[in-house]
């Protein structure tokens, strides 16, 4: 048989995506044009790197890999090729070598099919077998999609094109909203509820219960989506950062009505708040990227939820990306981890707080529970073991984010492990 055999007469997108991966022997996904999460092989016993668990796991490629794809052209290319693209790796951020090919109805972008190919390349038959099955998982894309928009209310189907971008002009959608008795926010932030962990999806129902009890906060809309509840929240007209504001609320009353072990379990996310509906996808995104540092750096607690308040955080997983590839450690950090080994000491934690709190003594020493005496003789150990100038602002800003990634990022912790075999033998 071909190795197209089959593939007409399959008209479901999950056992397409299962078809693909056993005619190819590799794991498969299928994104929709927005790089969200449609299906993934998941018969066999086929290898998954760090981006596809992590796609699987969020329903969505990570925005920093996305954003590493546009930086080297890829993007770019799948908007202008319709033959198979092959993708080097990136191992450092756990994105192995792959194979993508765009994927269209009636002449547009519905979509993308991702075939991991690691070490063993797929063959010149197999790629043109990528080819010749495009237009058929194209309508199945169509159809998935339409068929999940059917199954929601008019509002909900009008909130998705806002959120999804696909619409004409902001006229066309406030007409359509009009037509159908839909009030539409004049001002609004979304704000994303999503879970740790697929075996906590009782969690999200408690949330959704939960806001659904309180009338006084003005959340224009829910929409459901996998392992997320998104939330477009209203705000009046003409107060600045009102809807912010309710979105807050809405994170306080979280904070209030779930126990402590079910907090844990919600990665939540506020994007910035807009006046015009053609915004309304970035405020998304920008949700999505909080969820994703959030999650990054396994900390659902006490990082900011909203956009605007991640600050340095939000860098983290570039900065990451970028040291790890170029293999990069700071030696003042790696002197002070090998002191701390070696003496039992704390100078690495001393810095970190140290800098926190902007180089204030008594803050430092009442958050460490120490004397401010001890601290200033870790500050001097500190500077005699190292070259590091704490009046230098720009080697204090690097050497926050640093410590950030080496506290927040157990990969990165490691390698300043390994890292210390290497630099001290």
């Amino acid at each position: 048989m071909s190795l197209l055999g089959r593939v007409f007469e399959i008209y479901d997108i999950h056992e397409m995506a299962d078809y693909i991966s056993n005619v190819l022997n590799k794991s498969v996904i299928i994104e929709n044009k927005n790089f969200e999460l449609i299906a993934y092989s998941s018969s066999g016993d086929y290898e998954y790197d760090t981006t596809q668990q992590k796609t699987i796991l969020s329903k969505k490629c990570p925005s920093f890999i996305i954003e590493r794809l546009e930086k080297e052209g890829v993007v770019q290319q799948l908007e202008s090729k319709n033959d198979p693209i092959r993708v080097q790796p990136m191992e450092e951020v756990g994105f192995y070598q792959r194979v993508v090919i765009r994927v269209k109805y009636n002449e547009r972008t519905v979509g993308y099919i991702w075939v991991l190919e690691s070490n063993i390349l797929l063959k010149e038959e197999e790629l043109e077998f990528l080819t010749s099955i495009t237009s058929h998982v194209g309508t199945l894309i169509y159809d998935f999609t339409t068929r999940n928009l059917r199954k929601e209310s008019r509002e909900h189907r009008l909130f998705w094109q806002l959120i999804n971008h696909e619409y004409v002009n902001e006229k066309q959608i406030r007409q359509e909203a009009n037509l159908a008795s839909i009030r539409l926010p004049e001002r609004f932030t979304i704000f994303v509820v999503s879970i740790t962990n697929q075996a906590h999806v009782e969690v999200l129902e408690k949330v959704k219960k939960v806001i659904d009890n309180v009338k006084a906060i003005p959340s224009s809309s829910y929409l459901e989506k996998d392992s997320k509840v998104i939330f477009i929240v209203s705000g009046a007209s003409h107060i600045k950062d009102d809807a912010i504001s309710q979105a807050k609320q809405l994170v306080q009353l979280l904070d209030d009505k779930m126990t402590e072990e079910e907090r844990k379990q919600l990665l939540l996310g506020i994007g910035h708040e807009y006046l015009h509906l053609a915004e309304m996808r970035k405020s998304f995104l920008q949700a999505l990227e909080v969820i994703e540092t959030v999650s990054a750096i396994n900390d659902t607690t006490t990082l900011p939820v909203e956009y605007g308040k991640l600050g340095m955080y939000r860098y983290l997983l570039t900065l990451y990306e970028k040291n790890s590839s170029e293999g990069f450690i700071n030696q003042d950090l790696l002197k002070l981890m090998k002191k701390d080994d070696e003496n039992k000491t704390k100078l690495l934690e001393t810095l970190k707080v140290y800098l926190t709190n902007h180089l204030k003594l008594k803050n430092t020493a009442q958050e460490l529970y120490i004397h401010p005496n001890t601290l200033n003789y870790r500050i001097k150990q500190i500077l005699e073991a190292t070259d590091i100038d704490l009046e230098d602002f720009n080697m204090n800003s690097h050497l926050y984010t640093e410590l950030l990634l080496l506290y927040n990022v157990p990969e990165y912790y490691y390698r300043y492990r390994e890292a210390l075999q290497y630099y001290f033998k």
